[in-house]
Formats: structure tokens, C-alpha cells, sequence
């Protein structure tokens, strides 16, 4: 191989673990372990699913802010919190997260499998 492959599946590696290994910060936990913070009332839970699926299904206490929405309804939570979030299988969610951390949030719990996981 010459420098150039290698350069390249260097490349190709640090973006899959940029992507997918969760940042300082947040957490992925599982729908278990969602349910136990139900107690804690100073938890945020958001579902950033569509309007039409939160509708179809969801669970309290989650409140539901869509992805596309939630840049611009971040300033309603509040950053010193900690705040769940759930989708449909845990990729919008993971997004999600990454939006609160890049706006200074400290405590972001990710659920692995997101709805299609809850039992």
C-alpha cells in the first residue's frame, strides 16, 4: 500500500469514531435506565422525534422537540440539567445531543435504541 491508502483509511477511521464514540459529556444509556430518571424531577426529557410520531407514540414525561427545531428551541431548557434524549432508534437523538453539547450542556443522556427499543 502506498502512503496515500494509508492516508486515506486513517482518514476513513477517525471519521467513523468522530461519528459514533459518544463525546465528553454524553451518555448513552439504556431505555432501563431512561425509566429510572423518571424519579429525578429535575430531568429534562425531550423526544426529538416528528410531531406525527411523538403523537403515535410516546412516553411521559418526555416533551417533544423535533430535531429540525431544536437549535432554536434550546434557550427553553436549561443547560445546568440534565437532559434525556430519545428518538426512534437513537440516531436523531444522538444528533440531538451533539447540538446540546455544542451549546454548553454538561449532562446528556442518549437512549440507546430509542422508542423502538422501549419495552
Amino acid at each position: 500500500m502506498d502512503i496515500i491508502q494509508w492516508i486515506f483509511i486513517i482518514l476513513i477511521a477517525l471519521f467513523v469514531i468522530n461519528r459514533f464514540i459518544p463525546k465528553k459529556g454524553i451518555t448513552n444509556i439504556t431505555v432501563q435506565e431512561a425509566k429510572d430518571k423518571f424519579k429525578d424531577k429535575s430531568v429534562q426529557f425531550i423526544d426529538v422525534r416528528t410531531p406525527g410520531e411523538y403523537k403515535a407514540n410516546h412516553r411521559k414525561p418526555f416533551k417533544n422537540i423535533p430535531l429540525s427545531n431544536l437549535p432554536s428551541q434550546v434557550d427553553k431548557l436549561e443547560k445546568d440539567k440534565e437532559v434525556v434524549v430519545i428518538c426512534q432508534s437513537g440516531m436523531r437523538s444522538a444528533k440531538a445531543a451533539n447540538i446540546l453539547k455544542k451549546q454548553g450542556f454538561e449532562n446528556i443522556y442518549n437512549v440507546k435504541g430509542g422508542m423502538s427499543a422501549w419495552y
